[in-house]
């Protein structure tokens, strides 16, 4: 029972640390990218569009580089329209998370027909990704966080009341 509160405490402790750290900066583009200065991808600082030659793979495997240890999560691109802004094109939309912590969502337009070609700057470009940061308030982290561990505590004390019941 011990090495079960030990571990139990020890878990608070690397929880509670991880939740305190800070959020990262928005993520750096890829190197080939040029940044949209159209009206809709400049109304927040926390949502930026660029245009890049890159393949979806090399897009999120970049983001994922800058988001160093996180989870890819995938959408159906419809739900950029919620997720994104509501007139987003898309043709992927994945979301690369630091559970409990922020997030940032990558959608990507590439376009399919000769009409919807991107050409921007005098160049095509294979793709527009719109990039948002989803970060969060410190505070608000360490409360859930620490209204986690008290209900990790409650659920594992009436689990182990309800076994030591069974088997009496």
């Amino acid at each position: 029972m011990k090495l079960t509160k030990i571990l139990y405490i020890l878990f608070s402790i690397i929880f509670l640390a991880y939740l305190s750290l800070p959020n990262s900066e928005f993520p750096a583009p890829p190197s080939d990218a040029l940044q949209s200065d159209e009206p809709a991808d400049t109304e927040t600082p926390l949502r930026r569009a660029y245009f890049t030659n890159y393949t979806r793979e090399e897009v999120m495997e970049h983001y994922k580089n800058e988001f160093k240890r996180s989870y890819r999560l995938n959408y159906p691109p419809e739900e950029a329209r919620t997720i994104i802004r509501d007139q987003t094109r898309s043709t992927f939309l994945e979301e690369i998370v630091h559970p409990f912590r922020e997030s940032i969502f990558i959608n990507g337009f590439e376009p399919k027909e000769q009409k919807d070609a991107i050409e921007i700057a005098g160049r095509s470009w294979r793709q527009k990704i719109i990039v948002r940061h989803v970060p969060s308030s410190i505070w608000v982290r360490l409360v859930l966080g620490i209204s986690t561990i008290f209900a990790m505590a409650i659920v594992f004390r009436e689990y182990k009341d309800l076994i030591c019941r069974k088997f009496q």
